[in-house]
C-alpha cells in the first residue's frame, strides 16, 4: 500500500492550492457504522500543519450511537475516561479531490492513541490487522462490493419532515436492467458516475434494479483497503450530489416490504506474482486453497453475521425467494445461497451476499478475509455445493435477529481469535446500544394494530 499512486499527489495538491483551485482538505474516517466523521480545513493550514503531524478528533466518535449520543459500555470511551481525544493520521495514498464539493480535496485518516499505538477498534484498523495476517500467508485480498440504493423525488428535508412515509421514488415500477428505467434518472445518475471518476474511482456501470425508484452503479475491484475506502467516499457522495440535486436516496438494508437494498461483496486473492491463487484444476475451477478459504467463510458465517449485518433492518432482508441469503450455503453462480462462486481462472474468485447497503465495508471484508484465514489454517474441507433452491434446502440459516448475530458473535471462538477481546466486545457493545433503542421504541406498527383495536 505504500507504493501505491495516490488519485492526487501532494505536490499537485501544493500547486491546485497555490493557484486557488483547492482551498479547502476533508480529513476522515470511517466510525463504526461505516460513516465519514472529520473536518473541514482551509487548504493553506493543513499542508503547514495537519499534512505532517495531524490533528485530533473526540473519541467519542467510536462510542456512540447511530443518531451521536454518547452511550455507556465503551472501555475506550466515557464520562468517567473524560472523552479525550485521539490521533487523525493523514493517509496520503487515499488523497483525492472531491468534485461534487467546489474546491474540495480529501484524504482518509487512520486513528492513534496519543502514545502512537493503534486504536484497534476502529475499522479501518481491524481491516488492516486482518490484511497483516494474509500476508503472512503471501497473499493480498482484492475486493469488489455492488452496492444498491432507492432514490426519491422528495429532498432529505422533506422525507424528515413526512417521517419518512409516502415518499415517491424516481421509477414507478420495476426498472431491473431496463435502460429505459434508468433513463428517467440518468442525470443524477450521470453525476454521480463522472464525479465519482473525477475522485479517483473506476466506475464500470450502472443499472436498474427492482425496487421502484432502485438503482446500482457499480465500480471496478481493486486492493482491499482501498476498495473499502472508496465505498465510503463513494456513499457520502452520493448522498452530498442527490441533496444538491433536489432528491433523495438511501442505502438502509431494507426500506419497505419489497426488495431491500444489498451490498455484494466479492473477493479474490493474489499471491506476490500477482497470480490469483483461488484458480485451480479443481471442482468449478477452484483451487485447494480457495476451497479452504470458502469453507472458512461457511464455518464463520453466522458467528460473523453481525459484521455483514451490523443493523436491526439488516435482517429483514433475509427472505425466501427475495435474492437476500437465507441459508449457509455455497454454490457456482447461485444466487440462492450466500456465498456464489463465480468467474473463472484470473477472474476466478466468490461473492458473499449476506451484506446489505447499510453495511460497513471495512469491517465486513475483514470478516471475510478472517473467515477466510480461518479456514486455510484448520484445513477445512469444503463441503458439497448447492446445485438447486437453497431457499427449500436443508442448511443452516443465517441469523434472524440482530439479537441472534450479536450473541454468536459475542460467544464466538473465531471471532475472539482473530479480532482479539477488545474488538469483540466494542462491537457487542454497539449491538445491544441499537437493541436496548429498539427495544424502547414505539412502532407505527403497534399504533396501527393497537391505538383502537386492542
Amino acid at each position: 500500500m505504500a507504493d501505491r499512486k495516490a488519485p492526487l499527489s501532494v505536490e499537485e495538491l501544493r500547486a491546485l492550492v497555490a493557484s486557488g483551485e483547492i482551498d479547502t482538505v476533508v480529513l476522515a474516517f470511517p466510525d463504526m457504522q461505516g460513516r465519514l466523521q472529520g473536518k473541514r480545513f482551509a487548504a493553506p493550514f493543513f499542508l503547514d500543519d495537519v499534512l505532517d503531524h495531524g490533528t485530533e478528533g473526540c473519541n467519542y466518535l467510536l462510542a456512540v450511537d447511530t443518531e451521536m449520543n454518547t452511550v455507556d459500555g465503551y472501555a475506550m470511551s466515557s464520562w468517567d475516561r473524560g472523552y479525550g481525544d485521539f490521533a487523525m493520521r493523514p493517509d496520503l495514498s487515499t488523497l483525492r479531490r472531491v468534485p461534487w464539493n467546489e474546491g474540495t480535496a480529501m484524504l482518509i485518516a487512520d486513528l492513534a492513541w496519543n502514545d502512537g499505538s493503534p486504536v484497534v477498534a476502529a475499522p479501518r484498523q481491524i481491516l488492516r490487522r486482518q490484511l497483516e495476517r494474509l500476508a503472512e500467508h503471501g497473499y493480498t485480498a482484492h475486493v469488489g462490493t455492488e452496492l444498491e440504493f432507492i432514490v426519491f423525488k422528495d429532498t432529505y428535508e422533506q422525507a424528515w419532515d413526512a417521517n419518512y412515509r409516502g415518499l415517491t421514488p424516481v421509477n414507478q415500477y420495476n426498472v431491473d436492467y431496463s435502460v429505459l428505467g434508468t433513463g428517467r434518472v440518468e442525470p443524477l445518475l450521470r453525476r454521480i458516475r463522472n464525479e465519482m471518476a473525477g475522485a479517483g474511482l473506476t466506475v464500470e456501470s450502472a443499472k436498474g434494479e427492482c425496487n421502484p425508484g432502485q438503482h446500482e452503479i457499480a465500480f471496478k475491484y481493486d486492493e482491499a483497503l482501498v476498495t473499502c475506502d472508496q465505498h465510503a467516499v463513494y456513499k457520502t457522495g452520493a448522498k452530498e450530489i442527490a441533496a444538491q440535486e433536489g432528491v433523495s436516496l438511501t442505502f438502509m438494508a431494507k426500506y419497505n416490504e419489497r426488495e431491500g437494498n444489498s451490498c455484494h461483496i466479492h473477493l479474490s486473492l493474489q499471491d506476490a506474482e500477482g497470480t490469483n491463487v483461488m484458480a485451480g484444476d479443481g471442482p468449478a475451477g477452484m483451487s485447494q486453497v480457495m476451497r479452504h478459504f470458502l469453507a472458512g467463510q461457511l464455518a464463520a458465517l453466522r458467528d460473523f453475521s453481525l459484521l455483514y449485518a451490523p443493523n436491526i433492518n439488516s435482517y429483514k432482508r433475509f427472505q425466501p425467494g427475495s435474492f437476500a441469503p437465507t441459508a449457509v450455503a455455497w454454490g457456482v453462480d447461485n444466487r440462492t445461497c450466500s456465498l456464489r462462486v463465480v468467474g473463472h481462472g484470473r477472474s476466478m474468485r466468490f461473492e458473499n451476499r449476506l451484506p446489505g447497503g447499510d453495511v460497513n465495508p471495512h469491517l465486513a471484508v475483514a470478516g471475510l478475509i478472517a473467515a477466510g484465514l480461518y479456514g486455510i489454517e484448520q484445513g477445512l474441507e469444503l463441503p458439497a455445493a448447492c446445485d438447486g433452491n437453497a431457499y427449500t434446502a436443508d442448511h443452516a440459516h443465517v441469523p434472524t435477529t440482530l439479537r441472534e448475530a450479536a450473541e454468536l458473535w459475542e460467544t464466538s471462538p473465531i471471532a475472539k481469535a482473530a479480532f482479539g477481546d477488545e474488538v469483540v466486545a466494542h462491537y457487542r457493545n454497539m449491538a445491544r446500544v441499537e437493541l436496548d433503542a429498539y427495544d424502547a421504541a414505539v412502532t407505527d406498527w403497534e399504533l396501527r394494530r393497537s391505538f383502537e383495536r386492542m
